[in-house]
């Protein structure tokens, strides 16, 4: 594991998959990744609705880990906006699967999640941007 965190006793434990706080190791630099949606590199977007945009947007998340030499256990926070009411349980069905291979210990990232009328695009049902501790 790269980022530490914790859930205190002080508070009631996370709804979700997230912990309350994470922590960067000194020896690593934050890289703030923009918000990624379900189009491929050619701009086509995922079919299968919210759960075939949210399989691509974590597919573009892991391009981008790549690109920085990173993995899934370096990001220290997800930020995730989802279109539209009745969309949450198909991002989230997709999210568990994900972080089964992300996350089998179970030491998930900080997370917070909402759900909007649109994003900057009406045909965009997800959006999922990061906060990843690079080493230095």
């Amino acid at each position: 594991m790269i980022v530490t965190g914790g859930n205190p006793d002080a508070l009631a434990a996370p709804i979700g998959p997230f912990r309350h706080y994470t922590v960067v190791p000194d020896d690593h630099r934050l890289v703030y990744l923009s918000g990624q949606v379900g189009q491929d590199r050619d701009g086509v977007l995922a079919p299968g609705g919210c759960a075939g945009q949210t399989a691509q947007v974590f597919r573009n998340l892991e391009l981008l880990l790549d690109e920085l030499d990173a993995t899934p256990a370096h990001i220290v926070k997800l930020f995730t906006i989802v279109a539209g009411e009745g969309s949450f349980r198909e991002f989230a069905g997709v999210r568990t699967e994900v972080f089964g291979r992300w996350y089998p210990d179970g030491a998930y990232p900080a997370h917070s999640a909402f759900v909007a009328a649109e994003l900057a695009a009406p045909e965009l049902l997800v959006e999922i941007e990061a906060v990843v501790a690079v080493p230095r």
